[in-house]
């Protein structure tokens, strides 16, 4: 989705969208590494399957950037709601790992509820 976002973004925004997407694809490729060793740790079996979401084909950096909005407001509540089950199992290293990803999604969300503001 941000690959797409980067490409589409024009106009003025362009400068600074199309970077801050880019950036956006390599911490999600990280969060996507921590996660798959995680359930590697865990014992788990890690697959790769799309959220069936549609990503939404525009130019419009209002509209691009409200969509990435509601995806990382939905990353971050996502892994609010694992922390507390991966501290039961009293996994430290694993729990911070995790932590680090939810601080990143927390730091997104208000990120881009900033680049939204009028």
């Amino acid at each position: 989705m941000y690959a797409h976002y980067s490409a589409y973004v024009s106009g003025i925004h362009r400068l600074h969208l199309s970077t801050h997407f880019s950036n956006e694809v390599n911490e999600s490729v990280m969060h996507a590494s921590t996660v798959r060793s995680a359930i590697v740790k865990l014992d788990g079996t890690a697959i790769t399957e799309r959220d069936p979401s549609p990503i939404v084909h525009t130019s419009n950096y209002k509209e691009i950037l409200e969509e990435a909005y509601q995806t990382e407001k939905a990353a971050a509540e996502i892994y609010g709601r694992i922390l507390p089950l991966v501290e039961e199992l009293g996994d430290s290293e694993l729990y911070d790992s995790l932590e680090v990803v939810y601080f990143d999604e927390q730091r997104s969300v208000e990120e881009l509820r900033m680049l939204m503001k009028e």
